[in-house]
Parts: structure tokens; sequence; C-alpha cells
């Protein structure tokens, strides 16, 4: 298999912030955001060959992944450039003391406009499945929505996570008839590569400075699904 080459120069567009604890990127839809052991394209080698063209390093490069998102979600992913960084984020999400909010647009519309979704969710073969409490695996999922607008026959919605259980906006939103538009594994009547799935914004307390920082995602140029909605 040939070596996956990374043009540090191409990502400059779809970085967000950066210092030096701090990288975040606006992931396209489609990529990996971490080696998977697949071989495929992933964000985070991505991002290390742009610190080590971007800050001139000539040796390995610290970056770590604090957290992911789906292959086919777009959106706000943040590394730690340092092992301090790394473990004080890590210890934040862990405490919830951050903020996630996703732009995604569903097929239909919710009977509410504005609602806290409570689910309990298990995890097997790669997909999230609605149960009850107390059934084998069962996790509390919690999120909340509101409408932002109407675009043609789907609905723009925003969401907010409480917890980050795997596929957990995917299956909570599914689960109340709202599948997100092009994610047929939830439902979705409509082929895409990907889903109209983003993280937009990011809430979390710089690791050093002790100030909140807040990274906004533009939403993707090349999405069919946003251009509905930019």
């Amino acid at each position: 298999m040939s070596e996956i080459k990374y043009s540090a120069a191409e990502l400059d567009p779809l970085i967000l912030f950066a210092d030096n604890h701090l990288l975040a990127v606006n992931k396209p839809a489609g990529l990996l955001t971490q080696d998977s052991g697949t071989g495929l394209r992933n964000l985070e080698d991505w991002a290390r060959e742009w610190v080590r063209v971007d800050k001139g390093k000539p040796g390995a490069v610290f970056l770590n992944a604090v957290h992911r998102i789906d292959k086919a979600v777009s959106g706000v992913v943040l590394f730690a450039r340092t092992s301090k960084a790394l473990s004080r984020l890590n210890e934040d999400i862990r405490k919830r003391n951050c903020k996630k909010t996703y732009h995604v647009l569903v097929e239909a519309a919710p009977k509410k406009p504005a609602e806290e979704l409570i689910h309990w969710l298990s995890h097997e073969h790669h997909r999230a499945e609605v149960c009850r409490e107390g059934d084998k695996g069962a996790q509390r999922a919690v999120l909340r929505y509101r409408t932002l607008k109407q675009a043609g026959d789907l609905t723009l919605l925003e969401v907010d996570l409480e917890t980050g259980r795997y596929h957990q906006i995917r299956a909570q939103l599914a689960a109340v008839g709202c599948p997100i538009a092009g994610d047929e594994k939830y439902g979705s009547t409509r082929k895409s590569d990907a889903i109209a799935l983003h993280h937009r914004q990011l809430e979390i307390m710089h690791p050093t400075l002790k100030e909140p920082v807040i990274v906004e995602a533009p939403y993707p140029v090349d999405s069919a699904w946003w251009k509905l909605v930019s």
C-alpha cells in the first residue's frame, strides 16, 4: 500500500483556531477523524503534517484528538498540541464542562419546534439502538433541539448535546420520526455520501489560560445539503 501524502497548504482553509496548546479544524464529511487501522486518510495525520510545516518542527509532532465525530459528519474537531492540554481537556469533557452544538437537516418536521429528548441507547454492530433503562449496555442519552428554519421538505435543527453517546443524534432523531437527511443507516430515504449533520460550534475552557474558547465551523461549501440553508 502506498504511503498517504498530506498537503499542509490544503488544510489551511479548514483551520479554525490554533495556538501553542490547541488546534481546531473543520473536518470535511467522508474523512476519518483518526487512523482506524485501515490505512485510509484521516484528519489527525493531516493536522499533524500541518503543525510540522507551519511550526517548522523537524521531528515527531505531538497531536491528539480530544474528541471524534463520525466519518460521515462534518464540523469542528479539536486537537491537543501538548500532553498537559490533552489531560485537562479530556477531564473537562469527561465532566461535561464543554458545550457541543450541531446543525442538522432532518426529513419531515418534529412535532414540537423545540424539545428535550431523553432515550436509553445500546451500541452494537456499528449502530445505536433505542432500548429500555436496565437493558444490557443501556446508556442514558439526552439532547435538546430547536427548529431554525424550513428548507423545502427538510427542517434545519440546532442540537445541543448533554451526553455524548455513540451515534446519539442520529439515533435519537430517527426515534422521533426525523431521520437525518442522507443517513440511510437510520431510516433516511435519500442516498448520499455524506449525512446532513455538522458540528457547528464547540465551547470549552482553554487548558492553560482558563478562558472560554468558542470555535465555530462554517458549513461545507461543497455540500449540496448545506447549500439549501446557507
